[in-house]
């Protein structure tokens, strides 16, 4: 008996020294990817590109697409340290990767400033690696800048809303470095699955939500 029990606690011993080590194998390289030279995704016909982590992309990504001036939102990886991420391997929290979204917007239309405003007004801006119901570094909060201007206008937004709230804002803000594509059938999926649980439960409600506090900023509806 006194030896089962023995094995029993090195097995826990051995599981959370495991986690431990992963984790602050995890911090080490976000650390470093703060460090990191930002890379400047240059303009397509007059559209620019900015990239969010904002909790699941399906939610996102039709937060995003309803604002005017973005032609268009894309939902991926960004923010690990792995190549060729997956909605699989991602979803293990070892990748490093956060789901993201690819923003292309108008800049005679939408400003970055306004963006980072929508990022900030559709969350919950003090929850730590999560979002609502879902919860892992997967789904931790990031703003990506490209470079020192839009990193100034981020820093001055988030000291300004943990003032205001009186809280510790929970987003990371990093230097961008590359977005990976998700898989096809995440793309668009809120508007392709009206009907799934989730998007009836969370992704909608979320967007109304946004919706009504940003009417100002949301498309026409033709």
């Amino acid at each position: 008996m006194r030896n089962t029990s023995y094995l029993l606690y090195s097995l826990i011993f051995l599981f959370y020294s495991c986690q431990g080590n992963s984790q602050s194998s995890q911090d080490t390289k976000a650390n470093q990817n703060k460090n990191l030279t930002p890379i400047q995704v240059d303009p397509i016909n007059g559209m620019e590109r900015a990239y969010f982590a904002s909790g699941c992309f399906w939610c996102v990504e039709a937060i995003y697409e309803s604002v005017k001036g973005v032609k268009e939102s894309i939902s991926g990886y960004s923010g690990g340290h792995t190549q060729s991420p997956t909605y699989q391997s991602s979803n293990t929290g070892r990748t490093g990767h956060a789901e993201a979204v690819e923003i292309i917007y108008d800049p005679k239309i939408i400003s970055f400033s306004t963006l980072v405003d929508v990022y900030f007004g559709s969350q919950n801006p003090t929850q730590v690696n999560g979002q609502g119901p879902d919860h892992g570094s997967q789904y931790r909060s990031i703003i990506f800048y490209q470079n020192e201007e839009q990193k100034k206008i981020i820093l001055d937004k988030k000291e300004k809303l943990s003032k205001k709230l009186n809280r510790r804002i929970a987003a990371e803000i990093l230097p961008f470095q590359k977005f990976w594509k998700g898989e096809g059938y995440h793309q668009d999926y809120e508007k392709r699955n009206p009907s799934n649980p989730y998007i009836r439960n969370v992704s909608i409600p979320r967007l109304l939500k946004f919706q009504s506090k940003f009417p100002h900023l949301i498309k026409k509806k033709h």
